[in-house]
């Protein structure tokens, strides 16, 4: 009886821990989308006036290189989670205002931020029933802090999304690392 027990808890939890990684999704598509949101970043950087050398501001904003330490430790439901709400804080903050950056082209910010969309929607089909996990707070306020000390207090100007842009870039380069890191261990 006890084994039948231990028999079923085992695999019961080799279902779950495979679960995540094993989405169809995340295996074919994410990498896809992952480029393509790269590019787009790139584009609108390129058609930036790269003029924006600001340390303070910058030091204000501090990137959370620890969340993602702790992130890379997490279990690969949790990583996911994790990057599912880098994704999504992406998104909102370039529907903000950038109507300033008139270089660039409102359909490449488009896409930007359908590209991301898709690629949070398609991690959170991976979560599946698991994907309700509390919102790490100390990435939203670190997004809320992009927004209000860089975006709004530089009026939304084309300096504050170049900083901005800089910094999604490193966002999107780190996610993918997370990402990479549960496909290499499939």
């Amino acid at each position: 009886m006890f084994s039948r027990i231990l028999f079923a808890c085992l695999f019961l939890a080799l279902c779950r821990a495979g679960s995540s990684l094993s989405c169809r999704w995340m295996d074919h598509k994410f990498r896809q989308h992952s480029e393509n949101s790269l590019e787009l970043v790139d584009r609108m950087a390129n058609n930036s006036t790269n003029s924006t050398e600001d340390a303070e501001v910058k030091d204000t904003v501090a990137f959370p290189h620890d969340l993602y330490k702790q992130a890379s430790k997490a279990s690969a439901e949790d990583k996911l989670a994790f990057t599912v709400q880098v994704l999504d804080e992406m998104a909102a903050l370039f529907e903000e205002d950038h109507s300033s950056v008139a270089s660039w082209e409102e359909n490449t910010v488009e896409d930007f931020v359908n590209v991301v969309t898709q690629q949070a929607d398609g991690l959170r089909s991976c979560l599946g029933s698991h994907g309700q996990k509390k919102k790490n707070t100390k990435l939203n306020m670190y997004f809320k802090r992009l927004s209000r000390h860089i975006l709004k207090k530089m009026s939304h100007s084309a300096e504050a999304w170049e900083l901005i842009s800089s910094e999604i870039k490193t966002h999107l380069m780190r996610v993918d690392q997370l990402v990479s890191s549960l496909l290499t261990t499939n």
